[in-house]
């Protein structure tokens, strides 16, 4: 058969479409508009735009919880350092939290205002929720008209002035005028239960802060959100981002048994680090809802495998180390206040920066828990795109799909340092950590914009990522099927 000039060549001997295939080889041809226009299960190397051989070729990541910061916040992070490190973990996609960044994307001007701020800097594609905030009702439909993919709310103090949370009768007002569009709404499920740190206890101790933000708060959050979930069903879908508390577990389960469109995530940390093993000081494995302890992780991981936890993603969520009151800063010399403890848990910013180290220490962790790599692709890949509104053209290789791969060594040792991290600020709970599973390139839309093995700088490379960058921003129909 001819080929098209134009047409981009992928094989590979380890290729896997979609969750519900196996791996064998297979060559994929990507036309001009960066789409997936045919697939051969054969390994076919002879003339290939790129031969991944023996490594494995599935679908590139979408990360549907990340922080950019950007416009606003900059000095946190930013659509530069942000799509970077994605790109290098082999992440394609990536849907930014309308909070951190200032202002809040929360109206159409706001989202207006962040898309036009992103341009030229996106190495990955980008897309973005929307914010429920009080008084912001009659926002929502224009925002979802203008390409936000859903909205983010609080149900307790989210940690910045200008995101406040809502109460009931504001998230019914929300819920109303999202109900007339089938809007997503998605919820940072804790509330306030009168748990307060021990001020008998040392601060600069994990244990003093986890203390301070028991599972009840998750766990009365998350009896809100299904019942606001059954009063607007079936036309609100309902999400519930990051949850850390299994405590949580039976009325998320009870409620899907209902048929209730009601979705969960939880994050990397959650699944890979205990509460027990963090060390004093250690302000960078500040979280909330916090990291608990390793039977608490125990059942998260039992929802993850049997599927009541739909997807993981990274929460990215950095912030400069000075307010995560960090040792590394050297005390008040190094920008800390006079009256700051360096190392307290309690006053630190809570975020935990990991986009693009996720796939790794997923892989990592759930080699011993009966992992396979078609859960990899289900849980990264296939519902993150759904959950975005992207199952048309994200998180599968198929015919008509963008052609977003990650190609990967899953065998290969690698340890997180400083050196390899791309995103601004280099505090996270996961440095030195050893881990298997090397990104050797992404893909975006039929374009490489990682190669690992590009270690010299030229015209067309730069530390490894492509000079241009090839991002868009997405903001097409929502397609949830």
């Amino acid at each position: 058969m001819s080929q098209n000039p134009t047409t981009k060549v992928f094989t590979g001997k380890r290729v896997l479409l979609d969750s519900g295939a196996a791996v064998g080889p297979a060559t994929i041809y990507v036309d001009a508009a960066g789409k997936v226009a045919r697939i051969e299960t054969e390994h076919r190397p002879e003339n290939a735009t790129v031969d991944a051989g023996d490594s494995l070729v599935m679908a590139g990541i979408v990360d549907g919880h990340v922080h950019i910061n950007q416009p606003g916040r900059t000095q946190w992070e930013g659509v530069v350092t942000a799509s970077h490190s994605a790109a290098a973990g082999g992440v394609t996609t990536i849907v930014d939290m309308p909070l951190n960044c200032i202002p809040s994307t929360v109206t159409v001007a706001a989202y207006q205002q962040k898309r036009e701020s992103f341009q030229q800097g996106m190495w990955v594609d980008v897309a973005t929720w929307g914010g429920v905030v009080p008084g912001n009702a009659a926002d929502l439909a224009p925002m979802l008209e203008a390409g936000a993919r859903g909205f983010k709310c609080f149900l307790c103090d989210s940690g910045v002035d200008e995101f406040p949370p809502v109460n009931e009768d504001q998230l019914r007002d929300a819920m109303t005028e999202l109900k007339k569009k089938n809007g997503l709404i998605m919820f940072h499920a804790e509330m306030d239960t009168g748990a307060t740190a021990d001020a008998s206890s040392n601060p600069v101790e994990y244990d003093t802060f986890l203390h301070s933000r028991p599972p009840v708060m998750e766990v009365k959050a998350i009896d809100l959100v299904v019942k606001m979930c059954r009063e607007f069903a079936p036309h609100v879908p309902c999400h519930i981002v990051h949850l850390s508390a299994a405590d949580a577990l039976p009325a998320i389960r009870a409620a899907k048994a209902e048929g209730l469109p009601l979705t969960v995530e939880t994050c990397f940390h959650y699944l890979t680090i205990n509460s027990e093993d963090i060390p004093a000081r250690s302000t960078e494995y500040k979280c909330c809802p916090p990291i608990r302890g390793s039977e608490n992780r125990d059942r998260l991981w039992e929802a993850v495998l049997d599927g009541t936890i739909d997807f993981v993603v990274s929460d990215h969520s950095p912030c400069t180390p000075d307010l995560k009151l960090h040792p590394c800063c050297g005390g008040a010399s190094g920008g800390l206040a006079a009256d700051a403890i360096e190392g307290d848990f309690v006053k630190a910013w809570g975020g935990i920066a990991s986009v693009g180290i996720g796939l790794p220490l997923l892989w990592t962790e759930g080699q011993n828990r009966g992992l396979s790599f078609q859960d990899i692709v289900r849980l990264v890949c296939e519902r993150t795109a759904v959950h975005a509104g992207l199952a048309d053209r994200k998180g599968r290789i198929a015919v008509g799909m963008d052609a977003d791969f990650v190609i990967w060594n899953p065998d290969e040792v690698i340890k997180i340092t400083a050196d390899k991290l791309h995103f601004r600020n280099k505090l996270t709970p996961y440095q030195e950590r050893v881990c298997k599973g090397a990104v050797c390139q992404t893909v975006v839309r039929g374009t490489v914009v990682y190669d690992a093995t590009q270690t010299t700088d030229n015209d067309s490379w730069e530390n490894g990522f492509s000079r241009e960058p090839q991002g868009l921003w997405l903001e097409s129909s929502i397609v949830r099927k």
